[in-house]
């Protein structure tokens, strides 16, 4: 069977990897456009995720079986559409069901629609506009804590927690302006009350009906410890029993996940792929932050490596219909992911640095490396070609275990500039609403 993942990062790679080693087919594996990572496992074609009529050039010429979409900006841009235009077979949301991710304001109104418990809100359209709902104290007092987001995407950076209301009113200005993201992510922004609580994330496959859940995760966005300093793609992810118990899972399950796919197909867009529901665990209840429509990195690399049920099965089920009969099983113990990144990231960092030490941990138990952004140099040297260059990750009996394989990991890794975070796995008590 032949299979191509589009995409480059260390998502792409972990479902390259569980493909290949949860299925007992023989399987042809190729990814677009890849890394050096990735070509060690894949046929690698250096194509543009925007390039579509190239892509499906290609899977007409290699008479690919199943296209794979990894990243959101393609299922953006409807490419999924575009391949079944086609008579492709493809797994991933429509266009129409993208919005969920691609325009936040879309997806809080879909929320408010369906009476999913979440944060409350206001669009906006201008900086002033946004002073303005910010000065009316619809939002707390002038020390309140408030949410700013870009409504479009923004490669998870899109997103500031302000400390106050000048704070907040700085957000807006600043994205507005195209000062944090590109103009276009920005050209509405969102202002919402900042939620207090402890945050998780729960993705589940679907295939417009029928859904399987995958283990709760919890990642660490900011780019310093203690959860400081600017937000990132994500800097790290664990999963385990603890993140989510049995009757908050079930609540959120009642409360957000049915009623969002009931949702998607009474607004005629069955969601049929992998949903990523981002939450707050309030002393109200949970409550959903944000919608992402694929899977997440890096929860994906910490997620896949604990699932025993073959992949390809799965893909194959929600791209037909029928993922109901496909018993989804994991692995009862815990796992974890360290990022490794460039100097400077997330702003400008350094490309192009020789990265050592990856022979030695390839043949560490129980650790797996995925690339995110890694590339040969002319001299055949693997060199960072990225902000996020490596996550290392682990399971263990226990999450201890698993952080402590990691770690022990990222110390034999190295390159001049390497950045990571010490603390992944150990998370800050959540501010109370009285002290901010």
């Amino acid at each position: 069977m032949k299979l191509l993942v589009l995409g480059s990062g260390g998502r792409e790679h972990a479902i390259l990897w569980s493909l290949d080693q949860t299925s007992d087919l023989a399987l042809e594996l190729y990814c677009a456009p890849g890394n050096a990572g990735i070509a060690e496992i894949a046929t690698c074609k250096p194509i543009s995720l925007t390039d579509h009529s190239t892509l499906i050039k290609l899977v007409k010429t290699e008479a690919i079986d199943l296209t794979i979409v990894g990243p959101e900006a393609p299922l953006a841009d409807g490419i999924v559409d575009e391949f079944e235009r086609n008579g492709l077979a493809i797994v991933g949301p429509s266009q129409a069901a993208s919005r969920l991710e691609s325009s936040k304001a879309f997806a809080k109104d879909f929320m408010a629609r369906h009476k999913i418990p979440t944060a409350e809100y206001r669009v906006v359209k201008s900086a002033g506009e946004a002073e303005e709902i910010l000065r009316s104290g619809a939002f707390g007092p002038a020390a309140s804590r408030a949410v700013v987001k870009a409504d479009g995407l923004a490669a998870g950076k899109g997103v500031i927690v302000a400390n106050s209301r000048a704070e907040a009113e700085k957000s807006a200005r600043m994205l507005m302006g195209g000062e944090l993201v590109g103009a276009e992510a920005a050209r509405q922004v969102l202002i919402e009350e900042a939620l207090y609580g402890t945050e998780a994330s729960l993705l589940l496959f679907a295939d417009g009906r029928d859904y399987a859940l995958m283990p709760p995760a919890r990642d660490h966005k900011r780019i310093g410890e203690n959860d400081t300093g600017p937000n990132t793609g994500g800097m790290g992810a664990v999963t385990g029993a603890s993140i989510l118990e049995a009757k908050t899972l079930h609540r959120v399950v009642r409360e957000i996940v049915e009623p969002t796919l009931a949702g998607a197909r009474a607004e005629g867009f069955p969601f049929r792929g992998a949903l990523f529901l981002g939450l707050m665990l309030t002393a109200d209840g949970p409550k959903l932050l944000e919608y992402n429509v694929r899977l997440g990195d890096p929860e994906t690399q910490a997620i896949l490596v604990r699932l025993k049920t073959s992949l390809v099965d799965i893909f194959e089920a929600i791209r037909t219909g029928r993922l109901r009969d496909v018993k989804v099983e994991w692995t009862n113990d815990s796992s974890a992911c360290v990022v490794l990144a460039s100097h400077g990231y997330p702003a400008q960092y350094n490309m192009n640095v020789p990265i050592e030490g990856l022979d030695g941990v390839a043949s560490l138990e129980d650790v797996t490396v995925f690339h995110a952004g890694t590339k040969r140099s002319e001299a055949g040297e693997l060199v960072t070609a990225g902000g996020r260059v490596l996550g290392v990750t682990a399971r263990g009996e226990t999450l201890e275990k698993a952080l402590g394989y990691c770690y022990h990991a990222v110390e034999q890794i190295k390159w001049e500039g390497m950045q990571y975070r010490r603390d992944i796995g150990k998370f800050r008590e959540p501010p109370s609403k009285t002290s901010g």
